[in-house]
């Protein structure tokens, strides 16, 4: 057998060998690579070692997590799916053959892993949206070496290529390995191929889709206006994507409807095209005539969202270059608008000047950064599709699909915007992915700074947290006025739903910054690996608590105008416990000695501060 093949398999050597063992595996071998291999290879690593994917510059642990993050969810499914294809305990009641689940339960579960494929391929799109094209450290240092411009472009290409196939392959791998005996198709190899091919094709069909859109965007608008509505864009786009996996279970009502109608939707809706796939290859001839027309949908619009993207990516990575050679310009310091809104700042909320620096720091820096410009986008796209999901009913009424709005909903809205509001911001100001800033404050104030100027650093991020956070809580209450059901409508609901949103936003700022002792953007790397998992069950476990609290407290705060006095006494209350806790972590802080520079290596990497 060749040593290739046993290498495939062998786990990574010990870092240290015997110096007969050494001496015996004669001199180092470095493997032969072409300038276009190592290029490829360094598009690739950028694209899981830059701030945003990988702050700890760990991009291979990184890289782990999020191959096996997205390719849980179909497994777990599919693992869930042999008890209702295998339902054994009503088999042992009966001792006749038990029917498996009616046609369209077993459509429903076909179109989820479309759907997944599809969601995931595109939030991963996302995601990387801008390490797709060049950058300044691409153009002042790729650029400078004896490298053709050519075979820059096309080892780009190929790395965004590879790193399609590989989150496509991540996302859908595990699941087909226990579908076929959870589902026990009758025939296998149908089966496999409709499945294989259509999740394939729903995934790379929403990938090259939004590179096409991207490119299309930045080659008609160019680079300068298109960052104007870029995050937007991909704030909107991970919201969209969010609520089309959370709205599944009210969609997979619909889907005979749907189907069997051959409504408009079930036409424009690119994963029924890839359905299509699904059951046309799995049923053969006796599919539904709408699977062949979906199936040739898809094909069609794979290759046309292929060829889009063919077409307008070399055009806007040529502007994309220009642009940044160029460079983007200059704009003014300060709008007409920001002027009177920073007046009332300084005299209302950042009173001392510590404090206004810091909230103006804050305010310079948040939108500046990659980094945390995604915590933005990916946070307020998934309160958003949450948001969405909470609120929209739809039901299967005559062969008709009304779309209803929940009141229930409407009232938990406001406190999940709140939460992701202020969770986002706070995920933000507590990264070290840009610490440039930190060497004025501990210059300026020393490390740790007295008592009072720590309080005013921190309260500036607590500050600029909870006014976003009512901003877009109260903008939320208002806006869902316009189709919320009459009943929340009136004065007193509105009130109890603005003393809420005030009420939420406060108490999860205070709750969520108690253990912030840093200035915002200037954290410490963790010296150990931070647990994703643990990480994600913390936020998880927030918001069933967020959605129940203004469900039960809104209805009772209507009661009476004795009930809003006491719920508003009560946050109060609680907003002051809170305070004046954070002040004694705060306080204790700040009382312990000052570090020299040089003291923070050796014994903090044991555990032994002083």
């Amino acid at each position: 057998m060749p040593k290739s093949f046993h290498r495939f398999f062998r786990m990574s050597e010990p870092e240290v060998l015997p110096l007969k063992a050494q001496a015996e595996r004669g001199p180092t071998q470095v493997p032969e690579r072409s300038q276009f291999s190592h290029l490829v290879r360094h598009f690739l690593a950028r694209f899981f070692n830059h701030e945003t994917a990988s702050p700890d510059a760990d991009a291979k642990t990184r890289l782990v997590l999020i191959a096996v993050a997205m390719g849980l969810p179909g497994f777990v499914v599919a693992l869930y799916l042999w008890p209702v294809y295998h339902p054994f305990i009503a088999s042992l009641q009966k001792h006749g053959s038990v029917p498996g689940p009616p046609y369209w339960l077993r459509v429903n579960h076909h179109l989820f892993f479309v759907v997944y494929s599809f969601v995931a391929m595109g939030i991963a799109t996302v995601f990387e949206w801008d390490m797709f094209f060049p950058d300044l450290l691409d153009l002042f240092v790729l650029t400078t070496l004896p490298v053709q411009a050519r075979r820059l472009f096309l080892a780009r290409i190929a790395a965004i290529a590879i790193l399609i196939a590989g989150i496509l392959f991540d996302a859908n791998v595990f699941a087909p390995l226990v579908l076929p005996a959870a589902m026990d198709p009758p025939n296998l190899l149908r089966f496999l191929a409709g499945h294989l091919l259509a999740v394939a094709g729903g995934g790379l069909f929403a990938a090259v889709f939004l590179l096409a859109l991207q490119g299309g965007l930045l080659s008609v608008f160019g680079e300068r206006i298109f960052r104007r509505f870029s995050l937007a864009l991909q704030g909107l786009l991970i919201a969209v994507l969010f609520m089309l996996l959370l709205l599944f279970p009210v969609l997979s009502g619909t889907v005979p409807v749907l189907l069997q109608s051959g409504s408009a939707f079930a036409r424009f809706f690119p994963p029924f095209w890839f359905l299509g796939i699904y059951q046309r290859l799995m049923e053969g001839p006796s599919a539904l005539p709408i699977y062949t027309q979906l199936a040739q949908t898809g094909c069609v619009a794979l290759l046309l969202a292929t060829g889009l993207a063919a077409l307008t990516y070399p055009v806007a990575y040529l502007r994309r270059v220009r642009q940044l050679a160029v460079g983007t310009g200059t704009h003014a310091a300060q709008s007409l608008i920001a002027r009177p809104l920073h007046a009332v700042v300084h005299a209302i909320l950042a009173r001392r000047t510590v404090r206004r620096a810091v909230f103006h720091f804050i305010s310079e820096t948040l939108l500046r950064v990659q980094r945390y410009r995604i915590y933005l986008v990916l946070c307020g796209g998934v309160g958003l599709s949450v948001v969405t999901a909470t609120i929209l009913r739809l039901a299967v009424v005559h062969n008709q699909i009304p779309m209803e709005v929940s009141s229930d909903g409407i009232r938990v809205a406001v406190g999940i915007m709140a939460f992701w509001t202020i969770a986002g911001l706070q995920m933000a100001f507590v990264s070290p992915g840009n610490r440039q800033g930190n060497w004025v404050f501990r210059s300026i104030h020393g490390r740790p700074a007295p008592f009072q100027t720590a309080m005013d650093q921190l309260l500036a991020a607590k500050t600029w947290a909870l006014l976003w956070g009512l901003l877009l809580s109260f903008g939320a209450c208002m806006a869902l006025r316009v189709i919320a059901p009459p009943e929340l409508r009136g004065i007193t609901a509105t009130a109890s739903q603005l003393l809420v949103a005030a009420g939420m936003s406060v108490l999860l700022t205070d709750i969520l910054f108690l253990n912030v002792k840093t200035v915002a953007f200037t954290g410490e790397r963790t010296r150990e690996q931070s647990n994703f998992a643990i990480t994600v069950l913390k936020y998880i476990a927030f918001v069933p608590v967020v959605a129940w609290l203004p469900l039960i407290s809104e209805p009772w705060i209507e009661a009476g105008t004795g009930h809003f006095i006491l719920a508003a006494v009560a946050i109060a209350a609680t907003h002051l416990v809170l305070r004046y806790q954070h002040r004694a972590i705060i306080r204790e802080h700040c009382n312990l000695p000052a570090l020299e520079d040089d003291e923070e290596d050796f014994p903090l990497k044991l555990g032994l501060r002083y």
